[in-house]
């Protein structure tokens, strides 16, 4: 009887070992899942697609090409990543690649650069801003196919998580000044969500009822919070520093996003996380002298939770040993 249970034993054994591993730590009593990050890296010289783990480690060149590739986003299955490049010379274009940095595929072409791709959360197309004059976000297929422009005097497109709207930044406000708008995604319904606040860079948040954006405060850039209608308004971070690029984790409880000095000749970038009431989690970059922008968490999931996992783990195990039996 008693070495019947052996199998048993190490099979339980193993699968401790494996959820323990699997909990990637990271201060302020948080930990997060095997969830990826995509970013820009200067570190090499030349801008570079890296990805790395939720915690900061082993981070990867994707791209080693000696052209700027810059601004990834993951599709929505988290299989593919979106990125601008200028590799085939002339304006930068809007490219896709494998997770893993294989088949790259460009996906449009022609005069004027094409920047800052969003998939749709159903992955069958990505936004993007043309830059024009004035420049305008267009909606195109995954393979490049069924081009459109969206709206005019736009750029920064962010889809809701229903892939029913789009915010983006325009000047079209009162003010002449950055401010965010939303958009139906045939083009329909403009709202003027920050009625001449200002604002930069939105991010729909995963359960499309807020939107992290930039704004400045003192002399320096800051990352906020506002609800979809205009109201609730909340500064997150703090420090004199310039803060850009949030991105949301996929349950909605961490943003990523970078800081940087933008007054420097070859500026510093660090990638670092936080709660989505402005809790500082950490810093993902390697050091202070990193050249590191443009987060985004993979949709494979960032969950955080409070460090102590037991109770979660031992539930987890209870379920998964619960057959053997």
């Amino acid at each position: 009887m008693r070495f019947k249970l052996i199998p048993r034993f190490l099979l339980f054994a193993g699968l401790c070992i494996c959820l323990t591993i699997g909990e990637l730590r990271l201060s302020n009593g948080f930990a997060s899942n095997t969830g990826r990050i995509v970013f820009t890296s200067f570190r090499d010289g030349n801008g570079e697609i890296y990805v790395m783990e939720a915690d900061g480690g082993n981070q990867e060149n994707l791209t080693n090409n000696p052209a700027n590739d810059s601004e990834p986003d993951w599709s929505a299955d988290g299989t593919k990543i979106a990125f601008v490049s200028s590799r085939d010379g002339g304006a930068s274009q809007i490219h896709i690649m494998d997770a893993d940095g294989k088949n790259v595929i460009r996906l449009t072409d022609g005069r004027g650069g094409k920047r800052d791709p969003d998939w749709s959360p159903d992955g069958g197309k990505i936004a993007f801003t043309v830059q024009a004059r004035p420049s305008h976000i267009a909606v195109m297929d995954v393979d490049g196919k069924n081009r459109e422009m969206l709206v005019d005097q736009a750029r920064k497109p962010s889809w809701s998580p229903d892939g029913e709207k789009i915010a983006f930044v325009s000047e079209r406000g009162a003010h002449h000044d950055h401010d965010i708008f939303v958009i139906g995604a045939h083009g329909q319904g403009l709202e003027n969500v920050k009625l001449g606040l200002g604002g930069v860079n939105p991010s729909f948040s995963p359960e499309g009822r807020r939107i992290a954006y930039l704004d400045g405060h003192k002399g320096f850039s800051h990352i906020y919070v506002i609800d979809t209608d205009g109201t609730d308004r909340k500064r997150l971070t703090h420090n004199e520093e310039h803060h850009w690029g949030p991105a949301w984790s996929p349950d909605g409880r961490t943003i990523a996003y970078y800081v940087w000095d933008k007054n420097l000749e070859n500026p510093l970038g660090t990638i670092h996380l936080m709660t989505a009431d402005g809790r500082y989690i950490g810093q993902l970059s390697q050091d202070r002298h990193a050249r590191d922008f443009e987060p985004d968490i993979s949709p494979l999931g960032l969950a955080v939770s409070p460090t102590s996992k037991t109770t979660v783990i031992w539930g987890r195990l209870k379920q998964l040993t619960s057959n053997l039996r």
